[in-house]
């Protein structure tokens, strides 16, 4: 069956936020206007994280205040805590992402805590924020953990209940170190929506499997996706993590077998193609490489002189 499929553009903060030199708030300003104009339903534009955490996302506040809002793009930021959460509403984010691991060691790593502290401070923010901005939750190693081996589907159903307890709008199933395979995304994508049907389930795949996985979860019902433009990022705290799913590369497949993203495919190309220069290194993006499947292209000049033969 076609669906309706939507993406949530992260490039401009998960996919900048490892990046060792700093990127210009002119580029990252210029780059969000870009994609707001390529049909994308979502947009993460930056965290209100502390500067020494990541000193890469440290103009969060200009960013947001000088891109261009396009109706019926929501602009997301990722916020740690409640003062992250202040920033982000004073800067009129559309949407609030919180972040912890289902893992308890990739919690310590990433977050520097338990996971019970993680859960009882975005508890808090759940709680401060009120209503008055919708919040989603993305839990990180939903498939597996890099430090601890296998994380069971059973908690992650767990703790995704006591977030969707305290009334979020949506949760983020995250594959942080690419370790999902199909069979697995497919047991997931029932179980969530089994128990979750009316929450945005959104799922994050990393860029070993991107394409069986996203294959995976549609077929299973998912129709939301977060992607990262030319496959950037990848998280700090997960040793061996490939990096993000290729926006572009992602969309084009499901594009070509007949579903409706919304994404103008050509317009987004042309953002691609820019990103190196953005970045000032080459990206993993496939597809603003090869071009899509429908570029075709001239036959060479020995190919008429065979067919006059054969003929």
């Amino acid at each position: 069956m076609k669906q309706r499929i939507f993406f949530n553009e992260v490039v401009t903060r998960d996919g900048f936020q490892i990046e060792p030199e700093f990127i210009a708030t002119d580029a990252k300003v210029q780059l969000v206007d870009a994609l707001s104009q390529c049909g994308y339903a979502k947009i993460e534009v930056t965290s209100f994280t502390s500067p020494k955490a990541i000193p890469m996302l440290r103009d969060a506040e200009e960013v947001m205040g000088r891109i261009t809002r396009v109706p019926g793009v929501e602009y997301t930021v990722l916020v740690p805590n409640l003062r992250g959460a202040e920033r982000a509403m004073e800067s009129r984010a559309d949407e609030l992402n919180l972040v912890m691991s289902t893992s308890e060691t990739h919690n310590l790593a990433n977050l520097r805590m338990p996971r019970e502290k993680s859960f009882a401070a975005l508890a808090e923010v759940i709680r401060v924020v009120g209503g008055r901005t919708p919040v989603n939750v993305s839990l990180s190693t939903c498939f597996g953990c890099p430090m601890e081996g296998e994380v069971p589907q059973a908690e992650v159903l767990a703790w995704a209940q006591r977030f969707a307890d305290l009334g979020v709008r949506g949760l983020t199933i995250c594959d942080t170190t690419g370790m999902a395979d199909p069979a697995q995304v497919a047991r997931m994508c029932e179980a969530l929506q089994q128990r979750f049907a009316g929450l945005q389930l959104t799922l994050h795949f990393h860029n070993t499997r991107d394409g069986a996985n996203v294959l995976a979860a549609v077929q299973s019902g998912i129709t939301r996706f977060d992607g990262s433009l030319g496959g950037l990022g990848g998280c700090p705290y997960a040793p061996g993590a490939s990096g993000n799913i290729s926006s572009e590369d992602a969309i084009h497949m499901l594009a070509s077998m007949g579903h409706d993203t919304g994404i103008d495919i050509p317009r987004l190309l042309q953002v691609a193609r820019a990103l190196p220069a953005i970045v000032g290194h080459e990206v993993p993006g496939q597809l603003a490489k090869a071009g899509p499947s429908t570029q075709l292209h001239p036959a060479p000049a020995s190919v008429a002189e065979l067919r006059a033969a054969f003929s």
